[in-house]
């Protein structure tokens, strides 16, 4: 299972477009090679460098359907459930470190499962974990790097 995008490459740099800075707006994703066994995939946006005692959690998305090959900047495919991310929002939220600080890492971590999920729109990621646990067949991610002048 193949994960990439046409705006950074693997490791790279987010541009500014898709983060607090920008237009905030969830980049462009494409989505290959998913196992024949899946029936649904999981998408989970994170920041495991963010200065709190946990991962900060920027965007999850489930129950994403198979035929789906990209999410085009800025949409979300028709079929698929947001959860509420750690800004207290129900959909993307992009990097936003703070200024001066290091680079963080953006992992963009893409699941297949064996099972559609019954979960509500805007539960929280925790949430979300508990009903996939069991339940992923394979998984995949890309990584961005950002962080903002001082």
């Amino acid at each position: 299972m193949i994960l990439r995008n046409y705006v950074f490459r693997d490791g790279g740099n987010i541009p500014p477009r898709y983060t607090c800075d920008g237009a905030n707006v969830n980049p462009p994703l494409i989505i290959e090679d998913v196992s024949r066994d899946t029936k649904s995939l999981v998408l989970i946006v994170d920041d495991p460098d963010a200065t709190m005692a946990r991962t900060f959690t920027h965007w999850f998305v489930w129950n994403i359907p198979l035929d789906t090959i990209e999410f085009q900047e800025g949409e979300v495919p028709r079929g698929v459930v947001q959860g509420r991310n750690d800004f207290g929002n129900e959909g993307y939220g992009g990097p936003c470190p703070p200024r001066g600080s290091k680079p963080h890492r953006y992992m963009f971590k893409l699941y297949a499962l064996d099972k559609i999920l019954d979960l509500r729109r805007g539960v929280e990621r925790n949430k979300l974990e508990a009903a996939m646990e069991g339940h992923i067949l394979e998984y995949t991610t890309l990584t961005a790097m950002y962080s903002r002048t001082k």
